[in-house]
Parts: structure tokens; C-alpha cells; sequence
């Protein structure tokens, strides 16, 4: 009689039992309101963390979210800035800093995208992708870092993507934010990783979210070709992959960035 494989459906895997093994913690996720940013902090607010949550533009969805950790018995706290230029993280920095002593998790996740063939890009296409997408991440590090520096802990975690090392047509102010910010990665691990704080990035591929709609509607065919796996990731599974590399269980991987992209880098 043929054995069926585990039930790996979102559905299934949001009953897993958390182990919380993030109690006590405090984490950061930027652009946390909606898509992958919402599945990790629901994730690390699941394993205890009490999740600071950023978003930019839609207080309604951001409000959501936070009372629905809070109803499952969770804690979070919610800050509006638009990281594009300084003075919101620096924005960012002051409120969080009112509120918290420590901050053992960021998770920088907020980003955009604009795809233009690059002759039909005008430089503020160019300047916004770069600068939410890489300068933020910087500019992040920058401002929180010397929290962790003081606890001699922290676990730092960059949503990259799969266009960094394998980028579509009309994507190249996003893959060269994306490829910058794996490059930034690396460089931060070799800085920080003497005082305990391991930082690594996530590169997902196609995540069925709002924001690859379009692509997905535009190319599914030829997408779903290129993918061994025939099919997209959900958020939760980019979650979970955060989770680990985020987690007090991840003692000895820093520098790393994880493809999530269910093989589309080896087509």
C-alpha cells in the first residue's frame, strides 16, 4: 500500500505546537503588515517573542495583526515609519528605544518593488527600490545593532530574493538592491559576529503574496517550468525558515544565505 508524505499545507503547519523558544525576546520585523513580514511575526510570536511590529502605509492591517497575536494569548507592539529615507529609521529607533532596553531579533523584511526594463526607468524607480531595499537594511544595522552589541546576543535575518542571483526581466533595480543587500549580509557577519550576533539572509522565490500577483499572473506557466518543486512557497514556509536562523537554536550558521526558491536557481 503506497505511504502518503506529511501534510506540509499552510493550514497544517500553523497547528504545529510552538515550543516556545522565544520567551523573553524582543523582535523587530519591518513591512510586518501584510505577506511574508505577517507570517514571521505571527511565527515568532507564536515561540514567545513579544514582535515590535513595523508597517508603513495601512495602520488598519497592521492593527489586525497585533490583535490577533494578542487574542492567541501573544504580545506586540506596533510603529509607523517610511524606512525609505533616515529620518525614519532614526524615527523608528527613538520609539522602539522608548519602549525596549533590549532587541534580540530584526528582522529586516520591509521591501518594494518597481519592474521597468531599465531604459524605461526613471531615477526615482531607481533611487526608491535601492533605497528601501538596501539603504534601509544599512541604515537598520546602523541604529539597532548597538543593542545587541551591549547583551553580547542577537540574531539578525535579511529578506533577500531569489532575482539577486537569478533576476527576471525588468528587475534590475530590485536585483541589484537584492544582490547588495546578500553582499551587506556577509560583511555584517564578519563584523558582528565576535560579539555573538549571527546575521544571515533569506532568499525566497516566488511566495504566493500580494506582492508577486502580478508576476504570477503575467508568467505562471513558464514560472511554474522552472520550479522543481511545481509549485510557489507560502509565507509560512519562508517563516519557518526565518524561525530557525532567528532562533537561540541556531548557534553556529551566520553569513549564510538561504535559497528558498524551490529549486528555480538550479534551472
Amino acid at each position: 500500500m503506497p505511504v502518503s508524505g506529511p501534510d506540509v499545507s499552510d493550514n497544517a503547519l500553523d497547528t504545529l505546537a510552538p515550543s516556545r523558544q522565544l520567551a523573553g525576546q524582543i523582535a523587530l520585523v519591518t513591512g510586518a503588515s501584510r505577506g511574508i513580514g505577517r507570517a514571521i511575526a505571527l511565527r515568532l510570536a507564536a515561540e514567545g517573542a513579544h514582535v515590535a511590529l513595523h508597517y508603513r502605509r495601512d495602520p488598519a492591517l497592521a492593527e489586525g495583526l497585533a490583535a490577533e497575536i494578542r487574542a492567541d494569548g501573544g504580545q506586540a507592539s506596533l510603529y509607523r515609519a517610511d524606512l525609505a529615507g533616515p529620518e525614519g529609521v532614526e524615527e523608528l529607533a527613538e520609539a522602539f528605544g522608548r519602549d525596549f532596553e533590549h532587541l534580540h531579533i530584526l528582522v529586516n523584511n520591509a521591501g518594494i518593488t518597481r519592474d521597468k526594463l531599465l531604459l524605461m526607468m526613471d531615477d526615482e524607480d531607481l533611487q526608491h527600490v535601492v533605497a528601501t531595499n538596501l539603504l534601509a537594511p544599512m541604515r537598520m544595522l546602523r541604529a539597532f545593532a548597538g543593542l545587541m552589541l551591549r547583551q553580547r546576543y542577537g540574531r539578525i535575518v535579511n529578506i533577500s530574493s531569489s532575482a539577486a542571483s537569478k533576476p527576471g526581466r525588468g528587475q534590475s533595480n530590485y536585483a541589484a538592491a537584492k544582490g547588495g543587500l546578500e553582499a551587506f549580509t556577509k560583511a555584517m557577519a564578519v563584523e558582528l559576529a565576535p560579539k555573538g550576533i549571527l546575521v544571515n539572509a533569506v532568499a525566497p522565490g516566488v511566495i504566493e503574496t500580494e506582492m508577486s500577483a502580478q508576476i504570477r499572473a503575467l508568467g505562471e506557466g513558464e514560472i511554474l517550468s522552472r520550479l522543481l518543486l511545481k509549485r510557489y512557497a507560502t509565507p509560512v514556509e519562508v517563516a519557518d525558515a526565518v524561525l530557525y536562523l532567528a532562533s537561540p537554536r541556531n548557534r553556529y550558521v551566520t553569513g549564510e544565505i538561504l535559497h528558498l526558491d524551490g529549486g528555480l536557481k538550479m534551472a
